[in-house]
């Protein structure tokens, strides 16, 4: 269950790459967060920045760094 009014907001700078690379990186981490909404609470806010390295990381890493920066958080 989707906890309800639960926001996510990406940042993509230009360092990430050209704008096709930064685009790749924000689907992938939408995809990501879609998975994982569960896990905040309700009316949760939350920021991901993404880092230049983002752009070279397959899914599941960055699955993982999403997962470990949740557990960080207090996402359970």
């Amino acid at each position: 269950m989707v906890p309800a009014d639960a926001r996510v907001g990406f940042v993509v700078s230009r360092s990430v790459g050209s704008a096709v690379d930064r685009n790749r990186v924000k689907r992938r981490l939408r995809h990501l967060v879609r998975e994982r909404l569960e896990r905040l609470g309700p009316g949760a806010s939350l920021v991901i920045r993404a880092l230049p390295p983002a752009a070279d990381r397959d899914s599941k890493s960055l699955g993982l760094e999403l997962d470990a920066a949740l557990e960080q958080v207090g996402g359970r």
